[in-house]
C-alpha cells in the first residue's frame, strides 16, 4: 500500500519553484509526469498567443528601435562628401582679413599645416589608441555601458576621436537629450565611426576633427581658435598654445582662458602630463611649457568689428545680391573675397576721424542749447519713445501713454536721447581715381562698434552746396570759355516753375565788380556760379555733365543747382572729382576685385568700368582752378596738415546743416561729409562751414597717408597735357599780355581757346585813366 501523501503546504524548491514532493513524484510516477505534461501543454495551448504576441512585440520594438537608429545615420553621400560650414573671409588689397561672414566661424586648414605637437596633444588626451582601433574601442564602450546601467543613467561616453568626429560632422547630438536619446546617439556614433574609418585615412580623420571641433567664442576648428585667441594661423601655434586649445575641447566655456584662466591652465597641465605619460613629451619640456602664461587677444570688453566695418557690411550686401547668380551661401560656403581696401589707408582714415571728431564734438556740445530748440527735442523724444513702443507688439493705448509719461519724466532717458541726436556724423571715403578702387571708408562716427546700420558714404543723399559748383565751371570750360572769362557779381532774380521768385545772394552779402571763372570758384562766389549757369553753362548741360561724371541721383534742371540744391551721395561726388585727377576719364567705384570659392576657383573678377567724359585739357584746367581753392581760397585749412599738390572744393548747405570737402591729389580722390542724422540739428555758427569743418579732416587723412613711406607715391604733381599752354596775361584785361602791360600773371589755356592780346596796353605811351578806343566796354 502506498504511502499517503502529506497534507498541508510544502516548502518549494528554491531553484525550480516546485516542492520536493512534486519533484519526487514527477521523476518516480509516470502517470503524474504525464498529468503534469498535459497540464503544461494545455496551459501553453491556452496562452500561446500571449507568448507569441509578447515575443513579436519585443521583436517589433527592436526593429523600430534599430530603424530609429539607422534613420539618424548619415547617408553614403554625406559620409563620402562632408560639407563643413565655412566662414567667408573678406581680405584687404594688401592681404589683411577685414571681416568674416558665418553661422559657424570656421576656416579649413589641411593636415600638413597643423603642427605635429598639436596632433600629439590631441591623441594623448582624447584617444591614446587612435592609431590601433577601427573607429571604436569595444572594451571602452562595454565598460562605459556597464557603468551607465549600474548608475541607471548616462554617466560615461567612452568616445574615441572618430566617434567625436561623427557627432560633430553629422550633428548626431540633439540640443536636449534624455538617457534614451543619449543611448541611441551613442549607438549611432558607434556605427558611423566604423563607417568613417572605412572611408577615410587616419590623417584625414584627424584633419576633419581639428577643423570641426568647437573651441569657444564662436571658433569652430583649430584655425579659427588660433586666430581668435592668439591672432595667428594654426600652423604657427606653439605647444603651449595648442595644448591649451586642445584641453578646452572638453568644455569650451568652462575652460575659457580669458574668463577662467585657472581652469584653463589646470586643464593644460593634464594634457601635458598625458603627453609625458605616453612618451610624446619629456617632463622637462612639459615643466617649461607650463611656465608659459601666454598672451590672449580675445577680450570680453571689446566687440571686434574689424578695421573697416562699414566697408565690410557694404561688401556683404553686394554678395547677397550676387548669391542667386552664383548659387553660393556667404555664411556657409567659405568664399574668399578680395577687396580694394588698403589696410594702411584705412587705419589712417580711422585715426583722422577719431581725432577730428573728438575736438569737433566737444566744440559743438558747448554751443548747442536744447532749451533754445525745444521743438527739436520734443520730436526727438517722440520718435525715440515710439521706437520703444513699436518694439512691444502687445502694448495697448493705455500702456503706450503710461510708457510715454514715464520716459518723458525720466532725466536719464531724456539725456540719452539728447546725446544721440546731437552726435556729429561723418562719411569719409578714399578712392583711387585711376582704378576706381575704394581704398578707405569710414561710414560713421561709430566705426568702432558698427555692425549694421547707416553708411554715410554710400547710403545718404544730401545737398552738396558749393561742392556742386565744379560741374557748372566744367561745362563752361568745356564750352571753350577760359578761366579768365569774367562775369558780373550782381544780383539776379529768376522766376521758378511754381511762380515763385528766386533771388540768390553771396554768403557774405557783398555784390559788385567782375570776377573771372577762376576767381569765382576760388572764392566760392554764389552769384558768379549762378550767372555762369545762366549765360555760359546751360543747366541741361550741367545736369548731363554731372550724370556722365557718375552722379546717379535726380538733378532737377533748374538754375538753383549751381548752388548745390540737388542731393548727391558722398561716394558718387568723390568719384566725380576723381575724373579731374584721371584726365577726364570716369572710373566707377569698385570694392570687390575677385571672389573665389573654398577650393580657390575664381567665381567673379571685376574690371573697372570707365568712360571718357571730358577732354584732358578741360580736366587739367579745372584742376588748376581747384588747386587755387586749396592754396588760396575756401579750402585753405587743408594746408594746416597737408602740403603736397591737392585740389578740391568746399561745400556748405543752408544754416550749416551739411559740411563738405571733396578733393584729390594725383593719386587719390577723397570726400568728407560731416553733419547730423536729423537735419534739424545743425551747426550753430560759421564754424560749420565746409572749409572749417570738413577740409581739416581731409587734410589730416591725406597727411597720414602721405607720411607712410610704405605707400608709394608714383606721381607727385598733376601732369599738364600737350593741349594746354601756360601764357602770361594782363592782370587788368585778363587777355594775353603785351610788352606794355604793367601787371602780368600766368594762366593756363586750352590751345584751341586762347584769348586775344590785350587791347588796352598797346604802346609805351599808355597812361592809367586814358581811354582806349578799341577797349570793349560792359
Amino acid at each position: 500500500m502506498g504511502k499517503t501523501p502529506p497534507t498541508g503546504p510544502r516548502k518549494p524548491n528554491p531553484k525550480s519553484g516546485y516542492s520536493s514532493e512534486q519533484m519526487r513524484r514527477y521523476f518516480t510516477e509516470p502517470k503524474y509526469r504525464d498529468e503534469m505534461y498535459l497540464r503544461s501543454k494545455n496551459f501553453f495551448k491556452k496562452y500561446w498567443y500571449a507568448f507569441a504576441g509578447g515575443g513579436a512585440f519585443v521583436i517589433i520594438l527592436f526593429v523600430v528601435f534599430m530603424k530609429l537608429v539607422f534613420a539618424g545615420l548619415p547617408s553614403l553621400e554625406q559620409l563620402e562628401n562632408p560639407k563643413p560650414e565655412l566662414a567667408t573671409k573678406v581680405f584687404s588689397y594688401d592681404g589683411e582679413v577685414l571681416g568674416q561672414f558665418y553661422l559657424k566661424n570656421r576656416t579649413y586648414v589641411s593636415f600638413d599645416k597643423i603642427p605635429k605637437t598639436t596632433i600629439d596633444a590631441l591623441i594623448s588626451i582624447e584617444d591614446k589608441d587612435f592609431y590601433s582601433h577601427w573607429g571604436v574601442s569595444p572594451w571602452r564602450f562595454v565598460k562605459a555601458m556597464v557603468k551607465n546601467l549600474i548608475a541607471l543613467r548616462f554617466k560615461e561616453g567612452a568616445s574615441t576621436i572618430t566617434q567625436q568626429l561623427s557627432r560633430n560632422l553629422y550633428n548626431l547630438k540633439a540640443a536636449q537629450e534624455n538617457s534614451f536619446d543619449k543611448m541611441t546617439r551613442k549607438i549611432r556614433e558607434f556605427i558611423t565611426a566604423v563607417q568613417i574609418e572605412r572611408t577615410y585615412t587616419k590623417k584625414e580623420i584627424l584633419e576633419m576633427y581639428l577643423n570641426y571641433i568647437y573651441l569657444g567664442r564662436g571658433a569652430y576648428g583649430i584655425s579659427a581658435a588660433a586666430s581668435i585667441y592668439f591672432d595667428k594661423s594654426a600652423q604657427d601655434l606653439t605647444l603651449a598654445e595648442s595644448s591649451l586649445l586642445i584641453g578646452m575641447a572638453k568644455g569650451p566655456f568652462y575652460y575659457d582662458p580669458v574668463r577662467h584662466p585657472d581652469r584653463a591652465f589646470a586643464r593644460r597641465e593634464i594634457v601635458l602630463s598625458q603627453m609625458v605619460k605616453y612618451g610624446r613629451l619629456s617632463r622637462i619640456e612639459a615643466d617649461s611649457i607650463a611656465r608659459d602664461s601666454l598672451r590672449f587677444t580675445a577680450d570680453d570688453a571689446l566687440t571686434l568689428t574689424g578695421l573697416a566695418p562699414h566697408f565690410v557690411e557694404n561688401v556683404r550686401q553686394q554678395l547677397l545680391q550676387k548669391s542667386d547668380q552664383y548659387g553660393f551661401d556667404i555664411y556657409k560656403d567659405g568664399l574668399a573675397v578680395y577687396t580694394t581696401i588698403d589696410s594702411r589707408m584705412q587705419k589712417y582714415a580711422n585715426r583722422a576721424v577719431e581725432e577730428h571728431l573728438a575736438d569737433l564734438q566737444a566744440a559743438f556740445d558747448s554751443t548747442w542749447d536744447w532749451k533754445a530748440n525745444v521743438e527739436i527735442l520734443n520730436k526727438a523724444l517722440d520718435k525715440s519713445i515710439q521706437d520703444i513702443i513699436s518694439s512691444r507688439k502687445t502694448t495697448t493705448h493705455a500702456e503706450s501713454d503710461s510708457i510715454t509719461r514715464a520716459l518723458r519724466s525720466n532725466p536719464a532717458f531724456v539725456d540719452s536721447v539728447k546725446k544721440v541726436w546731437q552726435k556729429i556724423e561723418v562719411g569719409l571715403i578714399v578712392i583711387d581715381p585711376h582704378t576706381g578702387s575704394i581704398r578707405a571708408m569710414v561710414g560713421g562716427a561709430n566705426f568702432r562698434s558698427f555692425k549694421y546700420g547707416l553708411n554715410h558714404t554710400t547710403q545718404i543723399q544730401r545737398q552738396p552746396g558749393s561742392a556742386f559748383k565744379p560741374f557748372v565751371y566744367t561745362v563752361a570750360i568745356d564750352n571753350g570759355y577760359p578761366p579768365t572769362f569774367e562775369l558780373l557779381n550782381q544780383p539776379v532774380t529768376l522766376m521758378m516753375e511754381d511762380g515763385s521768385r528766386w533771388t540768390p545772394g553771396n554768403f557774405d552779402g557783398t555784390i559788385g565788380g567782375k570776377y573771372t571763372l577762376r576767381e569765382g570758384l576760388r572764392e566760392s562766389i554764389n552769384l558768379i556760379a549762378v550767372r555762369a549757369i545762366m549765360e555760359i553753362a546751360p543747366k541741361n548741360q550741367v545736369v548731363e555733365m554731372a550724370h556722365r561724371m557718375g552722379i546717379s541721383t535726380y538733378i532737377p534742371p533748374f538754375e538753383s543747382i549751381a548752388l548745390g540744391t540737388a542731393t548727391v551721395k558722398p561716394v558718387e561726388l568723390t568719384a566725380a572729382f576723381g575724373v579731374f585727377a584721371n584726365e577726364g576719364v570716369y572710373v566707377q567705384p569698385v570694392s570687390i576685385l575677385r571672389i573665389e570659392d573654398k577650393d580657390g576657383n575664381t567665381l567673379e573678377e571685376n574690371l573697372p568700368e570707365q568712360r571718357e567724359v571730358m577732354s584732358k585739357e578741360t580736366a587739367y584746367i579745372m584742376t588748376t582752378m581747384l588747386q587755387d581753392v586749396v592754396d588760396h581760397g575756401s579750402g585753405g585749412r587743408v594746408r594746416h596738415f597737408f602740403h603736397f599738390p591737392a585740389a578740391g572744393k568746399t561745400g556748405t548747405t543752408q544754416d550749416y546743416a551739411d559740411a563738405w570737402f571733396i578733393g584729390y591729389t594725383p593719386q587719390l580722390a577723397a570726400g568728407v561729409w560731416i553733419g547730423f542724422d536729423d537735419q534739424q540739428v545743425k551747426f550753430t555758427s560759421s564754424d560749420g562751414q565746409g572749409g572749417r569743418t570738413a577740409a581739416p579732416l581731409w587734410g589730416r587723412v591725406m597727411k597720414y597717408i602721405y607720411e607712410d613711406q610704405s605707400i608709394p607715391i608714383t606721381q607727385e604733381f598733376f601732369e599738364k597735357p600737350d593741349g594746354v599752354v601756360v601764357d602770361t596775361i594782363c592782370a587788368d584785361t585778363k587777355k594775353l599780355a603785351t610788352q606794355f602791360c604793367p601787371k602780368r600773371m600766368a594762366e593756363v589755356f586750352n590751345v584751341k581757346y586762347r584769348p586775344s592780346s590785350c587791347d588796352k596796353h598797346t604802346s609805351a605811351n599808355w597812361k592809367e585813366g586814358e581811354e582806349n578806343p578799341n577797349e570793349i566796354k560792359f
